[in-house]
């Protein structure tokens, strides 16, 4: 019997388990979807849409940070964040832009920001569960949940897999539900 790929969700797990592990499915299978490319394949669009799988790397990075880092604890955007320009002071306005960022640089921002979530996930299942109230929200008088908050980047991740698995079949063929057995980042 092969071993259970990393990315596969529990096939009888908790509730956090499940939920985390979907997740950690919708990352890998992104992540897979825009590996081993190089700075002009990751900015290559396909028809009509003005989407790059860099401008995906980039914008889901700072999504990850977003949801785990403001969204969660209040806290303000830090680097790499806090040291790029931004329109109306709102981060995520201009991730889709990677002027500047080669492959390498588009790998490392969002390998480092999913480590960052990791952490962050970690420690605050650890802290109060799925059932606590977060920081977003709280300034407009909503009750907000750890469950939505990660309910809402699982919903984030679902949707731009969809958009990289068109790109990168449009580039090389690369087609899959997820990523292969031996496969790694």
């Amino acid at each position: 019997m092969t071993a259970t790929p990393a990315w596969e969700p529990p096939f009888d797990g908790s509730e956090i388990e499940h939920l985390l592990g979907a997740l950690e499915r919708q990352r890998a299978t992104f992540r897979w979807k825009a590996d081993g490319l190089d700075e002009a394949a990751l900015n290559r669009t396909v028809a009509a849409s003005s989407l790059t799988l860099g401008g995906l790397l980039k914008h889901l990075a700072c999504v990850e940070d977003e949801k785990w880092g403001p969204n969660l604890s209040g806290a303000p955007y830090g680097p790499p964040w806090s040291g790029m320009a931004s329109y109306d002071g709102d981060p995520k306005a201009f991730t889709f832009d990677t002027t500047g960022l080669g492959a390498e640089q588009l790998y490392a921002l969002w390998d480092d920001a999913v480590a960052r979530a990791r952490t962050r996930i970690a420690e605050a299942v650890a802290d109060g569960g799925l059932e606590q109230q977060i920081a977003w929200g709280a300034d407009d008088g909503f009750v907000v949940s750890l469950r939505r908050l990660a309910f809402d980047l699982l919903e984030e991740y679902s949707r731009h897999t969809g958009h990289a698995d068109i790109i990168r079949e449009a580039i090389d063929g690369r087609v899959g539900e997820d990523p292969p057995p031996a496969w790694r980042i």
